[in-house]
């Protein structure tokens, strides 16, 4: 299959890229480069052996870009990772993340339907069950009301692809709800590189361990969880990029609507991350307790049967490999894609 994977040359982007290829798919990228960078999609295609991956520097709210992207390709589905992401920035400027992920996704869908590819794998999030009615979360858990208006553009982005392919029955759309994506390839050579100060905890992490920062802010110690910090679902970004394949082949058969969570079912604080990434690389990693942030929740972990049991999918990586290879990623790369 031929792929359109929107925001390719972003962290679960170019290793999905990477998954894609080595399933036998090719791609074909968009991106605005907003938040990553076009040296990522080099060293993709250095680890896979090809050329080049073919990539186009376009924002999805670029009608008339994306129309030029389908007049040259043919795509049998799209992988849709654009957007904005970062939670405490979408209380900051929710008309931006409104604006972007909405607005552009209305837009990429029109044009694929218009240019007849109706089949989409759509990067949504957590975030979407607001403070969980059970834990862990399953697929059935009731939708809440979000807690940051990053949540609430891939709840709403949910509702129109699932009314659309209520609608039209051509529709192929799965709904994949991340947890929270942390380490990066195993070769060091593509990891996660954001702009400015990072919003994620890893990326903080190593960027306090390399030097640059110096300490990690952990953002509250009074939530009702074992040590007080909060609790999440940290997942290899690998194996969430194999969980795109996974969920490509159920478009290939006809998948209609499915929603599926990505995640270990395991969860772990934010000291827990710490003290597993100074024990795995022998690095001390100095932190100072910080007021809570915005939008946040307490405790957030999957239950990741359904994506086991319907796409035979499971994360073989734990949190000793993903401190590992994130800290293997920025070792070698202390400036990010901009490392020389």
């Amino acid at each position: 299959m031929n792929i359109l994977v929107t925001g390719g040359a972003g962290f679960i982007g170019s290793h999905t890229l990477i998954e894609l290829y080595s399933a036998g798919h090719t791609a074909v990228v968009v991106d605005n480069l907003s938040n990553s960078s076009q040296e990522s999609l080099r060293r993709v295609a250095k680890i896979i052996g090809i050329a080049e991956i073919p990539f186009y520097n376009v924002d999805i709210r670029d009608r008339e870009g994306l129309e030029k992207v389908f007049a040259c390709h043919h795509f049998d589905a799209c992988i849709h990772f654009a957007g904005l992401k970062a939670v405490g920035e979408s209380v900051a400027k929710p008309w931006e993340y409104y604006d972007n992920n909405i607005s552009g996704t209305l837009t990429l869908l029109d044009v694929m339907r218009r240019n007849g590819c109706k089949s989409i794998i759509f990067s949504s999030s957590a975030t979407v069950y607001g403070d969980p009615a059970e834990i862990p979360i399953s697929e059935q858990c009731p939708k809440g009301q979000c807690s940051n208006p990053y949540g609430w553009t891939k709840s709403m982005l949910e509702q129109v692809m699932t009314d659309m392919q209520h609608a039209d029955t051509e529709w192929n759309v799965v709904l994949l709800r991340y947890f929270n994506p942390i380490g990066a390839h195993q070769s060091g050579t593509i990891g996660e590189d954001p702009n400015g100060i990072p919003n994620n905890l890893m990326p903080y992490i190593t960027q306090v361990a390399v030097g640059k920062r110096p300490e990690l802010g952990v953002f509250g110690n009074d939530y009702d969880t074992p040590d007080g910090t909060g609790v999440r679902d940290y997942i290899h970004v690998v194996d969430l990029a194999r969980g795109h394949v996974a969920a490509l082949q159920k478009v290939g058969q006809g998948s209609g609507l499915s929603v599926y969570n990505l995640g270990t079912g395991h969860g772990y604080s934010v000291l827990d991350v710490v003290k597993a990434f100074e024990r795995i690389n022998g690095v001390r990693i100095p932190y100072s307790i910080k007021p809570r942030r915005a939008g946040d929740i307490a405790t957030c972990y999957s239950n990741p049967e359904k994506a086991n049991r319907e796409l035979g999918w499971k994360a073989l990586y734990g949190i000793d490999e993903m401190c590992r290879d994130s800290w293997r990623w920025q070792s070698q790369n202390p400036d990010g894609y901009a490392t020389k």
